[in-house]
């Protein structure tokens, strides 16, 4: 059976330690909790669209070493193909480690990006591109990700793109060969220089795309599709935990074009799973099923 979503790029391994609070310099702090997750934009938007019943496959770079392998192992256990990914000795996944202040909620992170590599600059091979049904791009291995989605857009398929760094040469090329351009607010505001969603996603719009969103978290999304953007609101729910929620809401909308959804329900997909994501703790492991997530649906429609 052919892959529905197709990711290549970010995955990492987070090192997480919580402490009551972060301590000043020089100075010790006890920890009081310390747990190993798997992250990343490719990764967790993949663990989404899994969750949600779509066949997914990850089919970037790997490093043979421990961080690789735990990532490759939770990646397996979300039933995500890894037949395509590619092993190298000198590759690495992102490694972060996380100070988590439990007093204020607030955390620190330092990530290490030596040795990643992301969407190989010579693979996957054509073939396992074209007969994906969703291609989800980001911006780690950014002339492994410019080929991927040329060979994805001459075979139709749809490029999903979660981008966060313009500052990747070659980004305005890829950026232009994106038919679904989901992005964060903060990116897009600073991307455009515009002071609002809704220029910003009509100043990213062009012809030849399908849809701009620009997520605002709370405040729900603008999407345009060509004609004036609309503002959708988001699904109200308590919020714990916004942790990897801008990754979730790019799988889901994947997952969404992956079953045949028309644009707007795909978002709407998105924006459920997003919100019920984001009235979890944790990252990956607080993505919704997609029993769960109709259960949302249900219970709003009742009301």
């Amino acid at each position: 059976m052919s892959t529905e979503v197709l990711g290549l790029g970010a995955v990492a391994v987070d090192e997480i330690l919580c402490v009551d609070q972060y301590p000043p310099a020089d100075a010790k702090a006890q920890v009081r909790q310390r747990e190993r997750r798997c992250g990343g934009l490719a990764a967790t938007a993949l663990v989404a669209a899994a969750r949600l019943g779509c066949r997914c496959a990850y089919a970037g770079v790997l490093g043979r070493d421990d961080a690789s392998a735990f990532a490759a192992a939770c990646m397996e256990a979300e039933g995500i193909d890894l037949s395509q990914a590619q092993r190298r000795d000198e590759a690495r996944v992102i490694r972060s480690a996380i100070v988590a202040d439990l007093g204020r909620g607030t955390r620190n992170i330092f990530f290490d990006l030596n040795g990643v590599v992301g969407a190989g600059d010579d693979w996957p091979p054509e073939a396992v591109i074209r007969s994906a049904q969703v291609l989800l791009v980001d911006f780690i291995g950014m002339e492994g990700m410019i080929r991927a989605a040329r060979i994805a857009q001459s075979a139709g398929v749809p490029v999903v793109a979660d981008l966060e760094d313009a500052s990747a040469p070659g980004f305005a090329e890829l950026l232009g060969l994106v038919d679904h351009l989901v992005l964060s607010h903060e990116f897009a505001l600073g991307y455009t220089g515009e002071g609002e969603p809704a220029r910003a996603a009509q100043k990213l719009w062009r012809d030849g795309r399908a849809l701009v969103a620009i997520t605002c978290g709370a405040a729900g999304y603008w999407v345009c599709t060509g004609g004036t953007p609309v503002h959708c609101p988001a699904f109200a729910v308590e919020t714990v935990d916004t942790t990897g929620c801008g990754d979730v809401f790019h799988g889901a909308y994947a997952a969404g074009l992956a079953r045949g959804l028309a644009l707007g329900d795909s978002l709407r997909l998105a924006s459920a799973a997003a919100a019920l994501k984001a009235s979890r703790r944790g990252g990956q492991e607080g993505i919704p099923t997609r029993a769960e997530v109709e259960h949302f649906f249900s219970e709003r429609s009742s009301v």
